[in-house]
C-alpha cells in the first residue's frame, strides 16, 4: 500500500474520480472516509442549484431511491436523509403506495420500507454538497478527461485533459456513466477490448409535473401502474419536493409515450387502469412533458477480462447500468460505495483491483438479473432470459399473484428483493409454497379491491 505522504509527493491526489455522478461522489465519500486524498472531475458545469444537467438526461424523469440505498446513502454521509427532507423531500411508506403488479393490486396500509421522494437534482445536490465539504476532497466542474493512460514509472495513471494540461493518480474510479470512454483507454493502453452485454426493450419515458395537496390520493402515498409483457405500458405518480408531484409514463416498443404535450393525458388514460389518468385531470399541470429514451441493460463484463490493469475500477453506471424502471442504479452504487470505503479502511484497494472489480460485479449480479429476466420477457426484447432467470420470473409472479388475493406474507418476501435488503432465497421460505399448495389446491380467495376511489 502506498502511503498518504508519498503519494502528495508524486501525484495530485491518492485519488481520481472520473465524474461527479452519484457513482462517483459516494465513491469519493468513500475514500475520504478512508482518509485518502480525493479528486473529483466532472465534464458538466455544475453552477450549484438543483436541476437536471447535461450529464444525466435522466435527471428530468421519475426517481426511485430504494430502502436499502437509503439506508446506504445514510451509512456513507450521515444525516443524509434528514437533509433530503428538508430540502422538500417526501417521506412515505411503500406499504400504503397503489401498487398495480402484472397480477392486480397489491396489498395498501401495512407497513413495509421508507422512501423519501424527492427529484433527481434535489438528490444529487445534497449529496454533491455533503461530498465537496468532507476532508481532502476537490471537485472540479467544466473539465473533459479526453484521454487515460498509464504512468509507466510511477505504476499509476495519468489523465489528459482536453486542454492539455494533465492529473495523475495511484488510484483512478471511472464513474462517468453509460458514456463512459474507459473502454477505448484500455484498448489504447494495450489491455484489450471488454464484452459487453445489452438487453434493450426499447422503453421510452416521458414526465410531467403537476400541484396537488400532499394528501391528495389519501389514504393511498402514490401510484405505480407497471408495464407488463401483455400491457407494454404503465406510469408513476409521487409527491416530490415544493408541493409537486411527478406524473411518469412509460412504454415499450411501439408503446412509448409521445413527445407532444398534448398526448400526455391520452396516452395515460390507454393504461389498463385509469388511476394516473384521473389524477391528472384532478391536478394542475405546472410543466411540459420532458422524454428520455435511453433505456437499456448494459454490462461491460470487466470483471470476466483476463487482465485488468492496476490502479483501476470502474463503478455505476460505466461499469453496469440498469433499465431505469427498476429503480435500482442509484441503490447499487451506493452499495459499490459501502464496499469500497471498506476495502480503502482494510488496505485492500491497491493490488487487488481485479478482485475488488469482481465483488463490485457481484453487487450488481442480482439487480441485473431482475432487470433482464424482467425486460427479456418483451416481445420487443432480443435475447432470452436464462432458465435460472424463467424459473424465478414464474414463481415471482405466482407469489405476486398471491398478494393480488391478499397474501401479505408473499407481498412482502417481493418486497424484500425488490428493495434489494432480501435474498432470492427468502422467496423459496416453506409458507410461500404451502400458501401456493393451497390455491392450487382449493383457489384464491377473492381479488383485493381497487384501493383507489375514482373522482366524481
Amino acid at each position: 500500500m502506498i502511503s498518504n505522504d508519498s503519494v502528495a509527493n508524486r501525484y495530485d491526489a491518492d485519488v481520481l474520480v472520473i465524474g461527479a455522478s452519484m457513482a462517483g461522489l459516494l465513491a469519493a465519500a468513500a475514500a475520504s472516509q478512508a482518509g485518502k486524498t480525493v479528486r473529483i472531475i466532472e465534464r458538466d458545469v455544475l453552477d450549484g442549484s438543483p436541476l437536471p444537467r447535461k450529464g444525466v438526461s435522466q435527471g428530468h424523469q421519475p426517481h426511485v431511491l430504494l430502502y436499502r440505498g437509503l439506508c446506504a446513502i445514510e451509512e456513507l454521509l450521515p444525516g443524509f436523509r434528514s437533509e433530503l427532507v428538508q430540502a422538500g423531500g417526501v417521506p412515505l411508506d411503500t406499504g400504503n403506495l397503489a401498487w398495480l403488479g402484472e397480477q392486480g393490486w397489491a396489498p395498501i396500509g401495512n407497513p413495509a420500507f421508507e422512501l423519501v421522494s424527492a427529484t433527481r437534482p434535489v438528490v444529487e445536490e445534497l449529496v454533491r454538497l455533503r461530498v465537496a465539504a468532507l476532508a481532502g476532497v476537490a471537485l472540479t466542474d467544466g473539465v473533459r478527461i479526453a484521454a487515460l493512460e498509464r504512468d509507466s514509472e510511477r505504476h499509476g495513471w495519468i489523465a489528459r485533459k482536453a486542454d492539455g494540461s494533465v492529473l495523475s493518480a495511484p488510484l483512478v474510479i471511472d464513474a462517468s456513466g453509460r458514456a463512459s470512454r474507459l473502454p477505448f483507454w484500455l484498448v489504447e493502453s494495450g489491455f484489450g477490448g471488454v464484452e459487453v452485454t445489452t438487453v434493450d426493450v426499447g422503453f421510452g419515458y416521458a414526465s410531467r409535473m403537476y400541484r396537488a395537496p400532499a394528501d391528495h390520493l389519501a389514504p393511498a402515498a402514490g401510484i405505480l401502474v407497471l408495464p407488463t409483457p401483455s400491457s407494454p405500458m404503465g406510469g408513476v405518480a409521487l409527491p416530490v419536493e415544493g408541493g409537486r408531484w411527478m406524473i411518469g409514463a412509460v412504454g415499450a416498443g411501439e408503446c412509448c409515450p409521445p413527445r407532444e404535450t398534448e398526448g400526455f393525458l391520452p396516452f395515460l388514460e390507454r393504461l389498463r387502469d385509469p388511476a394516473l389518468a384521473d389524477f391528472a385531470r384532478s391536478a394542475t399541470a405546472v410543466s411540459d412533458v420532458v422524454i428520455h429514451r435511453r433505456t437499456d441493460n448494459v454490462r461491460r463484463q470487466y470483471d470476466r477480462m483476463s487482465a485488468w490493469p492496476a490502479g483501476l475500477l470502474a463503478i455505476g453506471d460505466s461499469f453496469c447500468a440498469f433499465n431505469p424502471v427498476y429503480g435500482q442504479g442509484i441503490t447499487v452504487s451506493a452499495c459499490q460505495a459501502l464496499m469500497l470505503r471498506d476495502s480503502f479502511r482494510a488496505g485492500e484497494v491497491i493490488g487487488a483491483e481485479h478482485r475488488l472489480m469482481r465483488r463490485l460485479g457481484q453487487l450488481a449480479q442480482l439487480p441485473w438479473e431482475i432487470a433482464t429476466g424482467e425486460d427479456l420477457r418483451y416481445s420487443s426484447s432480443r435475447g432470452e432470459s436464462t432458465p435460472l432467470q424463467a424459473l424465478f420470473g414464474k414463481w415471482s409472479r405466482q407469489l405476486d399473484l398471491l398478494a393480488a388475493h391478499g397474501d401479505l406474507q408473499a407481498q412482502r418476501a417481493l418486497d424484500r428483493v425488490y428493495h434489494l435488503v432480501g435474498s432470492p432465497v427468502g422467496l423459496l421460505h416453506p409458507r410461500l409454497f404451502w400458501s401456493a399448495l393451497k390455491a392450487w389446491a382449493f383457489g384464491l380467495p377473492p381479488r383485493l379491491p381497487r384501493p383507489l376511489e375514482r373522482p366524481r
